[in-house]
Parts: C-alpha cells; structure tokens; sequence
C-alpha cells in the first residue's frame, strides 16, 4: 500500500516552489540598493571637483559593485523563471561576491588606518551600502537563498586574477598621473616598498581566503541537501512497505 504524503512533506514540497521566487526578488532588491548607492556615490564624488571624484571608475569597489549589481539582476530573474542556478551563475556570484566582500573588508581597514595616520576619509551613505551593507545581504542571500549550487574550486585563481591585474594597471597609470585610489598604492604615503608589498599581498590574501569561503559554504550546503534528500527517500521507502 501507497502512504500518502503527509501534510508536512506536502508544505515542504510546496517551499521548494516558493523560495527561489522569493530568493529572486531579494536579490533584484539588493541589485537595486546597489545601483542606487552607486548612482549617488557618483555624484557624491563628482561634486566634490576633486581629482579623486572624476576617477570613480578607478576604484576597485566601484567596478566590482558595478560587476555585481549586473550579476544579481540576472541571477534574480533567473530565479524567477528556474529552482537552481545555471553553473556558470553560480561562477560569477562568486567572484562578484568575493570581490565585494572583499573590498568592504578592505575599505574598512583603510578608515581605520586613516584614522590613525590622521587622513581624513568622508563616507557618505552611499560608500557605507557598497561597502558594507550589500555585501552583507548578498552573504545572507549566498549562505541561505534556495536553488544554490556547489561553486567550483577553479573559481578562486579567477579571483585572484582581477586584483593582480587591476593593481598592475592602478600602478601604472598612478605613475602617470600621480594619484592612486588607494594610500597604500602610493609609495610615497608608505613607509617604504616593504610596507607597500606588505599591505598588498595581505589584501590578495583576503581576496583568497573570501573566495574559499564562499566556495567551501556552498559545497557544505549542497552536501547537506544531498542527505537531506537521501533521508527523504528511506522514508518514502518505508512507507512503501
């Protein structure tokens, strides 16, 4: 005899439909935080007439939250319309992810730092969503939205590769112009190169261990789903017998 599905399976089945329609709204709301942060950080930064405000695409965080608000605006409407990320969406919320995770972190350690050099840094709103609050929910999103699949681990060295080459193009042309985005970019704000390397492979490492997190959070997600769903079929198949 045939058990039917008891009322708690049966309102569980019905989440599994529910969630990622949910988990597609939140996202395109976070993508739509984070343009309008970025829409005001521009002007922001524009009607400061300072050299720093006309380079607003020079900033690491600025292009890595440009990359995400594209990439949470398809991975939400993609949500809408399937239950699990595509694998190459799945790819690129990563390295998204990481990027601006990373950079909040970053930026965070740069005002303190400020504050003990005696430099001041001016954070509108704006720069507080970017660097901190967005990420921030899109962690939430990664850690526990529906319809999340394992990240590879090939997703790191792709990581890693936009920092270096950023840094080595944010060097050359600060040579250019005699400015960079960051202090400690500039050798002439550091103590000398051993600070300079110092600080820069200690944010190439956070870029590291961020992207690993991430990468090692989605695979303990699908591991447990995969026993979950193993636990769910013994019990299907005692109620057979």
């Amino acid at each position: 005899m045939i058990a039917r599905p008891t009322r708690r399976w049966q309102h569980l089945a019905a989440l599994s439909w529910w969630h990622p329609a949910v988990t597609g709204w939140i996202r395109l709301t976070i993508a739509a935080i984070c343009v309008v942060a970025l829409v005001h950080r521009l002007f922001w930064g524009l009607s400061s007439n300072t050299i720093a405000g006309a380079n607003f695409l020079a900033y690491l965080t600025m292009e890595s939250n440009i990359l995400f608000a594209c990439v949470w605006i398809i991975s939400g409407v993609d949500a809408l319309h399937r239950m699990t990320d595509p694998p190459w969406l799945t790819m690129a919320r990563t390295i998204a992810l990481s990027w601006t995770t990373t950079a909040g972190i970053v930026f965070g350690f740069l005002v303190w730092q400020a504050g003990e050099r005696a430099i001041r840094i001016d954070v509108p709103w704006s720069d507080q969503l970017l660097h901190f609050w967005v990420p921030a929910l899109a962690l939430v999103d990664w850690a526990f939205a529906a319809g999340r699949r394992p990240a590879p681990w090939r997703v790191v060295p792709i990581v890693l590769t936009y920092p270096v080459l950023w840094g080595a193009v944010t060097m050359w042309r600060g040579s250019v112009i005699g400015w960079y985005p960051y202090y400690f970019l500039d050798l002439r704000q550091v103590s000398g190169p051993p600070e300079f390397l110092l600080t820069s492979g200690a944010a190439l490492g956070v870029f590291a261990i961020v992207s690993v997190t991430l990468v090692l959070l989605s695979r303990r997600h699908h591991a447990r789903r995969r026993r979950r769903a193993a636990a769910g079929s013994g019990r299907g198949a005692e109620q057979l017998e």
